[in-house]
């Protein structure tokens, strides 16, 4: 069962939340974070991509940004940027793509700490492979700042009281409400202070919720739990019951979430011709030309192409997938199996650099434009992963293949920030 905790959060003056709370570090570059915070001095990217206070070209991974890191955070600490709450609450979140329709979709999670050794014991289940550089970057993060700066993305089964819970409380004014102005997308949060409603919420993740589920942020989770480990190991006191033993997490249920297109551009076909490369895909698809207007999938198994300014719809052939295979069903490996691979040659999504790959938040335009340009020679946009199938892959141990799901709205970065000491 799932262990949460509820913490001393971290968190901003509600006059400068909307200019202190940030997009993650990993959605922007170097360039685009400068622009981005030009000017706004209170920008949480002062801290979770500190190069942007450095000389244009300095290396992100360098030791001047590290110390630039802690220097800001510190400074965002002392100016009263960043305030402590006085005792451990826990918090809710919610988020919107379409704040300002009465009728939107909003998620609503809850904001807690989850435990390290959860992780380790595969309590938080992951679906995705992390690559060592990028966890040691997020675990020179949590060491120099002692803090968990951002938080992970969790999903866990929906459990009925957690829901009446969380409606109960957000039935109330929102500490902050807020639109990001680079995205239009809305943020709401409460804080709950009720300990009985708090200690109820631990109680029902204790022995309501088996297991949670990253949703996006493995890298941070993982740097989390290892900081946590290189911690105990270095503490002759330890108790199990140190802060740096939990890392924060905003989680979600899972009926909630919202799993959008994650499509792919090639930039050749691989040496074959149109006509050749259309009648290779048809041997294991039917495909049918759908013309010049965008063509978008509606349903698992369908997929959409885009060459030489026509879109075309292929569904799969039955026999050449398998869907009593967690991974097999999934229409990222039908497409890597029976196109990508077969016909263009693409061996290793990770490293090859004729594909590329365009999550659905740009949407299908962006395939088209790409192939337009010329940059690219043939698009295709699939069907998203649901929840159930990442969960399903989760539970097996098994591994999605790269670029898989796109989760949106990202997590705002600064809402709430969770000190290890």
């Amino acid at each position: 069962m799932s262990i949460i905790k509820p913490f001393k959060g971290l968190r901003p003056p509600k006059e400068i939340v909307e200019k202190l709370a940030s997009r993650p570090y990993d959605v922007l570059n170097s360039e685009e974070a400068r622009k981005e915070c030009e000017g706004n001095p209170y920008s949480l990217l002062h801290v979770t991509k500190a190069e942007i206070d450095l000389p244009v070209g300095t290396d992100e991974h360098s030791l001047e940004v590290y110390l630039q890191v802690v220097k800001n955070f510190n400074s965002f600490k002392d100016y009263g940027w960043l305030v402590p709450d006085k005792e451990e609450k826990l918090y809710i979140y919610a988020q919107s793509m379409n704040p300002t329709d009465p009728n939107a979709h909003w998620q609503y999670g809850i904001v807690a700490c989850a435990y390290s050794e959860d992780y380790v014991n595969k309590v938080i289940k992951k679906h995705e492979l992390t690559r060592k550089d990028k966890e040691e970057d997020r675990m020179k993060h949590v060491r120099i700042t002692n803090a968990n700066v951002e938080p992970v993305f969790f999903a866990y089964p929906a459990v009925p009281r957690i829901d009446e819970i969380v409606a109960s409380v957000t039935a109330k004014e929102p500490v902050y409400d807020f639109i990001a102005k680079e995205d239009g997308f809305g943020h709401r949060f409460w804080v709950i202070d009720d300990r009985k409603l708090i200690d109820e919420l631990v109680e029902l993740f204790a022995t309501k919720v088996p297991a949670m589920y990253i949703a996006d942020g493995h890298h941070r989770s993982a740097a989390a739990a290892l900081v946590g480990q290189e911690k105990k190991e270095h503490n002759p006191n330890h108790t199990g019951k140190e802060e740096y033993n939990y890392f924060m997490t905003v989680i979600f249920p899972d009926n909630q979430l919202n799993i959008i297109d994650y499509n792919r551009v090639v930039k050749d076909l691989n040496g074959l011709t149109k006509e050749q490369f259309l009648n290779a895909v048809a041997e294991t698809y039917t495909v049918e030309d759908m013309g010049t207007e965008i063509y978008k999938p509606s349903k698992l198994h369908e997929f959409s192409m885009y060459l030489d300014g026509h879109w075309y719809k292929m569904n799969a052939k039955p026999g050449t997938f398998n869907d009593s295979d967690p991974i097999g069903v999934l229409d990222v490996t039908i497409l890597s199996n029976l196109v990508l691979d077969k016909i263009l040659g693409i061996k290793d999504l990770r490293t090859d650099k004729r594909i590329d790959f365009v999550g659905g938040i740009r949407g299908l335009g962006e395939l088209k434009r790409r192939v337009d340009s010329g940059e690219m020679k043939v698009a295709f946009a699939l069907y998203p992963v649901s929840m159930q199938q990442i969960i399903d892959i989760a539970d097996t141990g098994n591994i999605m293949p790269p670029k898989t799901t796109w989760f949106e709205p990202k997590l705002r970065s600064g809402l709430v920030i969770h000190e290890l000491a």
